[in-house]
């Protein structure tokens, strides 16, 4: 794990799910999954925003080309735990599955990130082609 990653963890966790950092705010998921070739617990700090009980994170990995090592851990195993900040000004945590969307759902839930920050409209540029996936975390 990155230190920027392990910084915005413990900031996260420290203040009760707000980081200053890059403007995130209450605006960021902490993603418990496994990777895929290792078997080996991993938390990624992810740009979320809340549908309803569920979340929309992208794999924009700040506009590479290639997804991020993340990705392929949820196209794996889609079964996760996510940290989220709750309507209580906590932090809480929810089992979910993650769901790759596509098509005009993927479309749909990609235009509300660029609504949300120019930053996402200059990741799909900057991705060479690349059309950055989007996953829906529902709770199970």
């Amino acid at each position: 794990m990155s230190d920027f990653n392990k910084d915005i963890i413990e900031e996260f966790r420290a203040n009760n799910g707000i980081v200053s950092a890059m403007g995130f705010g209450r605006a960021l998921v902490l993603v418990h999954s496994v990777g895929a070739k290792s078997g080996e617990p991993r938390i990624n700090p992810l740009a979320g925003i809340r549908d309803g009980d569920s979340w929309l994170i992208p794999a924009s990995a700040g506009g590479s080309p290639k997804n991020p090592s993340w990705y392929y851990n949820l196209v794996a195993h889609p079964d996760i735990e996510i940290e989220y900040p709750d309507d209580e000004g906590g932090i809480s945590s929810a089992r979910v599955t993650a769901r790759e969307l596509t098509g005009a759902e993927r479309d749909a839930a990609w235009t509300r990130f660029e609504e949300r920050s120019e930053g996402f409209t200059k990741y799909q540029e900057t991705a060479g082609g690349r059309v950055i996936p989007v996953f829906r975390l529902d709770p199970r």
